[in-house]
């Protein structure tokens, strides 16, 4: 049996707490949240760590006193040894870092995960956009601290991921900008990252000017936004920009049915996500029935709309959708229920009669009877 301590654990690795559950903790009136608040030090704000570290109870101001480290350089410095490698590139790409330890990164061509840490100093930045690896140049091209001079250099990066991450300047005026950006650009169009909450969020003004932007990929970050006005989901449900449309789909409620189902037809990866949303179309889905693939079949032969549900297809699940499909008649259920390939469907199918529903409960709860006394 897993302790309570091994349940909290779990779920601070899971990612399925919000960063603005700690926020919020900082603050509670019961200490034990307020020592959770301490565990998340960076996501708090000066005055929420400045009441931690005064505050009442002993655990919570020695909680606060344990964390506090992640902002001083030179106990950074002291502590990376003890770290284990796992978390060593977490600590160098969040933590203030002295100039010491960046030198060493350096030098020890550990120097990536500088290149999007806010800590990192102006001087480090500059060598980072220079460094011989795209990637970490990519990193560097859309800090929002990033020198106008550096801007234009990387502007002409032979790398084209760094010339579009510098092109959008100066649209990453603040760090949260730059995460919001950075949790888009590169994805492509079947990623299906986790959505999490992000520690800060831009303005919605910054959102609405994203939108508006001639880059696609600022209208993508736009698109991923849930709280977009419909105004503005009007106007990027027709963007001619792929991306744009799938992001649309995939993360805000507003999204028009009839986008979902493009993106259902044409990209895979976010079928079982799209099947969740109460949006989704489940009629005027006719025009389908002929679909080379079989899951946009079987999507298809659930329309109750359709005269006569394809239960005889090569695919065996657009046979189950088919029988599932709640036009059907009594009597052509019977005939299903008979058919291994549609009997599931059939058996599930919202109009098969009541009383037919409970004998086939009785018969499969009595050959289970029968099954266990025989053993």
């Amino acid at each position: 049996m897993l302790t309570e301590h091994e349940i909290t654990q779990e779920l601070s690795a899971s990612r399925q707490i919000p960063l603005s559950f700690h926020r919020s903790m900082a603050g509670h009136e019961h200490p034990e949240l307020r020592v959770r608040a301490t565990w998340r030090w960076q996501s708090l704000t000066p005055a929420q760590r400045e009441a931690l570290l005064d505050d009442p109870d002993p655990a919570v101001r020695e909680a606060a006193q344990g964390s506090r480290w992640e902002l001083d350089p030179e106990a950074v410095e002291a502590k990376l040894p003890s770290i284990g490698s796992h978390s060593k590139s977490f600590v160098l790409g969040t933590c203030a870092l002295s100039a010491t330890l960046v030198e060493q990164c350096f030098a020890e061509d550990k120097a990536h995960p500088l290149a999007w840490n806010r800590h990192t100093p102006a001087d480090a930045v500059a060598r980072l956009a220079r460094h011989p690896e795209a990637k970490v140049r990519e990193m560097v091209a859309a800090r929002p601290d990033l020198d106008p001079d550096l801007v234009a250099e990387l502007r002409e990066d032979p790398d084209e991921g760094v010339r579009a991450r510098a092109r959008l300047h100066p649209f990453p005026r603040t760090w949260a900008e730059y995460w919001a950006i950075d949790a888009v650009i590169g994805h492509g169009p079947d990623c299906t990252c986790p959505i999490t909450e992000p520690a800060d969020e831009p303005s919605p003004d910054w959102f609405a000017a994203c939108a508006a932007s001639e880059e696609p990929v600022l209208r993508q970050v736009a698109a991923s936004w849930p709280r977009l006005p419909a105004e503005l989901v009007e106007t990027l449900a027709r963007d001619e920009d792929e991306e744009v449309r799938i992001q649309l789909a995939c993360r805000h409620r507003l999204a028009p049915p009839d986008l979902l189902l493009d993106v259902f037809v044409t990209r895979p990866a976010h079928r079982p996500h799209l099947l969740t949303l109460s949006a989704f179309p489940r009629t005027g889905l006719t025009h389908l029935i002929g679909h080379p693939d079989p899951e946009v079949r079987a999507l298809a032969a659930g329309d109750p709309g359709l005269s006569e549900p394809p239960w005889e297809d090569p695919d065996e699940s657009v046979c189950r959708a088919a029988a599932a499909n709640p036009s059907l008649a009594p009597e052509t259920l019977e005939a299903l229920l008979a058919d291994p390939r549609t009997a599931e469907g059939a058996a599930a199918n919202p109009s098969l009669p009541v009383p037919r529903m409970r004998a086939l409960l009785d018969h499969c709860l009595n050959s289970a009877a029968t099954r266990t006394s025989s053993s």
